[in-house]
């Protein structure tokens, strides 16, 4: 079975941020950690702006978020905590994909750095999009030295259908001359004016009081 991925970005910059980090590290992401099926639960911070915050769950499987354990604890039966924080803090995307490139594979543990390409394409490009992905783009980026895992999940019902995370050893990695050599050819600038809803995020590792 496919693993899943949730991934959850936020803009911050009308919330206290102080609570933001304390409901986050204190009630939200141990609540989650607890549940069967969650594996690893991180949290980024965006490289270039603090005020954009990402949290990322492994699940051993999607239907991890429709078992009564998770439901207990999400939607209508947010904490009231949860609920005062998701009116000040902006959502900029929730995806609950299932992972189809490799499929089967864990996030690794102790990077410094994650990678968010999320991103719709237009339905006439979308089989060509895939074929470059699978077969040139991912492979390449993966090769590249501090590039820890690259994998590609997709969700069905959400805003940005196809989503690109890339673990890395620093969120400096993607600012090398060996990235951008990978990033970048000919079939990629092909099929880039066919991208929508584009949301790219480099983190680094958050790091409470840090």
């Amino acid at each position: 079975m496919a693993k899943g991925l949730l991934l959850v970005a936020f803009d911050i910059a009308n919330a206290h941020e102080d609570e933001f980090h304390d409901w986050y590290d204190l009630e939200h992401v141990p609540e989650r950690a607890r549940l069967p099926g969650f594996g690893l639960c991180e949290r980024w911070i965006n490289a270039s702006n603090p005020k954009q915050a990402v949290a990322s769950y492994d699940l051993d499987s999607l239907s991890v978020l429709q078992t009564p354990a998770y439901k207990a604890i999400a939607g209508e039966n947010l904490s009231v905590w949860s609920k005062r924080i998701g009116k000040m803090a902006q959502r900029l995307m929730r995806f609950d994909g299932e992972q189809i490139l490799p499929g089967d594979a864990d996030s690794p543990k102790g990077a410094g750095g994650l990678l968010v390409n999320a991103m719709n394409v237009l339905p006439e490009h979308e089989a060509e999009f895939n074929e470059w992905y699978d077969h040139e783009h991912i492979p390449a980026l993966a090769a590249v030295p501090g590039v820890l895992s690259a994998r590609r999940f997709r969700d069905m019902t959400g805003t940005h259908r196809y989503l690109a995370l890339y673990h890395l050893q620093s969120a400096d990695i993607p600012n090398g001359e060996a990235w951008k050599k990978a990033a970048n050819s000919p079939w990629t600038d092909k099929l880039r004016p066919h991208f929508r809803n584009h949301l790219r995020l480099l983190t680094r590792r958050y790091v409470r009081g840090g």
